[in-house]
C-alpha cells in the first residue's frame, strides 16, 4: 500500500467516529488557537516597534550622559533596586555639577567609529503661532542631528541644515488648530515659535520673551515619535532659539547634560569604553525600547504557557481516541494482517491518523485566528489604534504557522505513538477472533 493510499485511508477511518474525533480535534484547536494568536500578536508588536526604532537611527542612535548623571538616571529607572553608596568623584562630578563640555565633546567626536555628536538643547519654549495669527499655542520643539530620523510623513520632507534657515516639522494635529484642510496646505507656511530670555526673566518677568521663525516643511504621520508631543526642528532653528533662551547667561553658568548621535554598531564595545574612559555613558535605542519588548514578551509567553497546556490536553484526547480506534478495529486490523500488511504499515496507518488530528486542529487554528485576528485589526484601527494607521496588532508570519503547525503535527505523532505500536503487535488470528 502507497503513502498516498494509506494518507486516504487514514483520513476516511479518523471520521469514521465523527463526534469523537470532531472533540479531539477541537482540543487540538485550541492549543493552536492560542499559540498561534499569541505569536500573531508578539509580531504585530515587535513589527511596530522595529520601524518605530528604525526612525530613531535603529541600533546606531545613542544618548550620551556625564557619567554622574547617567548613574542617578539609571538608578531612577531601576525603581530604586540597585542604589549603592559611592564615593565622590572629581572627575565627573556629583548629579548637579553634570556637564558636557566642549573639551569632551571633542574627544568623544575623535573616537573611531563615532559619525556624528551634538550637543541636545533642551529647550523650553513658550508658544508657537502663525504667522500674521494672533492665536497662540503651547508647543515643545526638539533637534536631533541629521541621519537620526526617517519618520513617515503625511507632506513635505524632513527638516535640512542645508537651506540655511529655520524649518520645522509639525504632526497632523495641528493641522485643525491652524485651520489647514490638509497637510500639503502647510507647507511653506511659516511659524513663530517664542522661548524665555533666563536673564532677562530675572530683571523684567513680563518683559522676556524673544521668538523666532520658521518655515513649516513638512507633516509627520501619526507614529510613536509625532504622539510624544514634540515638533522636529533643524540645527539652524535649534541654535537661534537656544541662543534666545540663554541670552546674558555667563558661559561658565550654562550646563548641557545630554548629546545625541550616530555610530558605527559594529565598534559600539569600543566606542563604549573610549566614552566611559573620558567620563560618559550611553544608552541606545534597544535599551529605551527593551523593557517594552520585555513586558509584552512576558505576557505572551504566559499566553504559549497556556496554549501549551491545551496541547498537553489535547495529546491525552488523542492517545484516548487512537486507543478507542485500535480497540474497535482489532478484527480489521488482524485481517489486514491476513492479508499480507506488515507491522511497520499497521503503525504508520495509525500514526497517520495522530498526525491528522493534530493537522486538522492546527487547520483550524489558524483559520480561525486569522478571522479574528484581521478582526481585531480593523476594530482596533477604528478605535484604539485610529491614531497608529501603521500599527497592525496582529501579523501573522506564514512560516511561523508553519513551524507551529509541524510542531502541533509532531506532537500528535508522539501521542500516537502508543496506540499505533499496541496496533502493529497484534496477533492476527487472535484479532479474528476478537468479537
Amino acid at each position: 500500500m502507497k503513502i498516498s493510499d494509506l494518507i486516504k485511508t487514514a483520513n476516511h477511518n479518523l471520521f469514521r467516529s465523527k463526534t469523537r474525533s470532531f472533540l479531539t480535534i477541537l482540543a487540538v484547536f485550541i492549543g493552536s488557537f492560542t499559540i498561534i494568536l499569541s505569536n500573531a500578536i508578539n509580531s504585530g508588536v515587535n513589527d511596530f516597534i522595529d520601524k518605530q526604532v528604525a526612525t530613531i537611527g535603529g541600533d546606531s542612535f545613542i544618548e550620551v550622559f556625564p557619567a554622574a548623571m547617567y548613574d542617578q538616571v539609571a538608578g531612577m529607572m531601576g525603581g530604586g533596586g540597585n542604589k549603592k553608596v559611592k564615593e565622590y568623584n572629581e572627575s565627573t562630578g556629583g548629579f548637579l555639577g553634570a556637564n558636557i563640555n566642549n573639551e569632551d565633546l571633542k574627544k568623544m567626536r575623535a573616537v573611531d567609529g563615532v559619525e556624528n555628536l551634538e550637543i541636545f538643547h533642551m529647550l523650553s519654549t513658550e508658544w508657537m503661532k502663525l504667522e500674521n495669527q494672533d492665536k497662540k499655542f503651547d508647543v515643545s520643539v526638539e533637534y536631533f542631528p541629521e541621519g537620526n530620523f526617517n519618520v513617515d510623513l503625511s507632506a513635505g520632507r524632513m527638516t535640512s541644515n542645508e537651506t540655511g534657515e529655520g524649518e520645522i516639522l509639525i504632526n497632523e494635529d495641528w493641522l485643525e488648530p491652524f485651520g489647514f484642510e490638509n497637510a500639503k496646505d502647510a507647507l511653506g507656511k511659516t511659524v513663530e515659535i517664542a522661548v524665555k530670555q533666563t536673564a532677562k526673566c530675572y530683571i523684567s518677568p513680563d518683559n522676556c520673551i524673544a521668538s523666532a521663525k520658521a518655515t513649516i516643511v513638512g507633516v509627520q504621520a501619526p507614529g510613536i515619535l509625532s504622539m510624544d508631543g514634540n515638533l522636529h526642528i533643524n540645527q539652524k532653528l535649534d541654535n537661534e532659539l537656544y541662543n534666545l533662551s540663554m541670552e546674558g547667561v555667563p558661559e561658565s553658568s550654562i550646563q548641557n547634560y545630554i548629546a545625541v548621535g550616530n555610530v558605527d554598531p559594529s565598534k559600539m564595545d569600543e566606542i563604549h569604553k573610549e566614552f566611559r574612559r573620558i567620563g560618559y555613558e550611553f544608552i541606545t535605542v534597544d535599551d529605551t525600547v527593551g523593557m517594552i519588548r520585555t513586558f509584552f514578551d512576558a505576557i505572551l509567553i504566559v499566553f504559549n504557557i497556556f496554549g501549551g497546556i491545551a496541547l498537553l490536553a489535547a495529546a491525552i484526547g488523542i492517545i484516548n481516541t487512537l486507543y478507542m480506534s485500535v480497540q474497535e478495529r482489532t478484527r480489521e486490523i488482524g485481517l489486514e494482517k491476513a492479508l499480507g500488511m506488515s507491522k511497520s504499515k499497521i503503525f504508520l496507518e495509525f500514526s497517520i491518523e495522530a498526525i491528522l488530528l493534530g493537522f486538522w486542529g492546527s487547520v483550524l487554528g489558524i483559520t480561525i485566528s486569522m478571522i479574528i485576528g484581521y478582526s481585531v485589526n480593523a476594530i482596533a484601527h477604528s478605535t484604539f489604534l485610529a491614531d497608529f494607521p501603521t500599527f497592525e496588532l496582529v501579523v501573522f508570519n506564514p512560516l511561523n504557522m508553519a513551524v507551529i503547525t509541524v510542531i502541533i503535527m509532531a506532537i500528535a505523532f508522539i501521542a500516537g505513538t502508543a496506540p499505533a505500536r499496541k496496533a502493529s503487535l497484534k496477533d492476527p488470528i487472535d484479532a479474528l477472533r476478537y468479537e
